[in-house]
């Protein structure tokens, strides 16, 4: 059982990256799945959340209009589409599932974890 977080890399601000977390050993659409990151010295923090139960999602303040948080149950993975990039997204980003929203998303708690992507914004 474990998550695959993937899709990072360096790109230039204003440019875009999909990051994708695929889930193996168990079905993604009976969990909530968040996207989370951590910058060095900083603490993690969330990004997006999407529920399990009726694909409603979430945003962080500083990314809405910028990223989208999908799934597609036939591949069971979840996807991270993050465009206008700027310096201060770089971090190695980490994706999450639990079967409770509220867990996952306000308390950061999760029944699997991906290992991180790294994302470096930088010219």
């Amino acid at each position: 059982v474990q998550l695959q977080a993937s899709g990072g890399g360096l790109v230039q601000p204003g440019g875009s990256l999909r990051l994708s977390c695929a889930a193996s050993g168990f079905t993604l659409d009976d969990y909530a799945i968040g996207w989370f990151r951590q910058a060095p010295g900083k603490e993690r923090e969330g990004v997006s959340c999407i529920s399990g139960s009726d694909g409603s999602t979430d945003y962080a303040d500083f990314v809405k209009g910028r990223f989208t948080i999908s799934r597609d149950n036939a591949k069971n993975t979840v996807y991270l589409q993050m465009n206008s990039l700027k310096p201060e997204d770089t971090a190695v980003y980490y994706c999450a599932a639990d079967d409770m929203l509220f867990r996952l998303w306000a308390l950061h708690q999760g029944d699997y974890w991906g290992q991180g992507t790294q994302v470096t914004v930088s010219s």
